[in-house]
């Protein structure tokens, strides 16, 4: 989903090196996840019930709203 990329990608390539192992474990384990699942949680509409992904999951979105990713505002 393309719009899932917009939001995935970029915190990918600039903050995953940066995270700890746990996180990093968090981020491919949310990848896995069903996408329709994930443009839900990436647009705040539900929260992931573990609370580990329910962080990562934050620390995305804070990504893209800080970062002036204009796409995802559109989203």
């Amino acid at each position: 989903m393309w719009e899932l990329d917009l939001l995935l990608i970029p915190f990918l390539e600039h903050r995953f090196d940066a995270l700890d192992e746990t996180d990093k474990q968090t981020y491919r384990e949310l990848i896995a996840e069903e996408d329709q699942d994930l443009f839900a949680w990436l647009m705040r509409r539900e929260w992931p019930q573990e609370p580990q992904r329910r962080r990562l999951v934050q620390m995305i979105v804070d990504y893209a709203e800080t970062t002036g990713n204009d796409q995802y505002r559109t989203l």
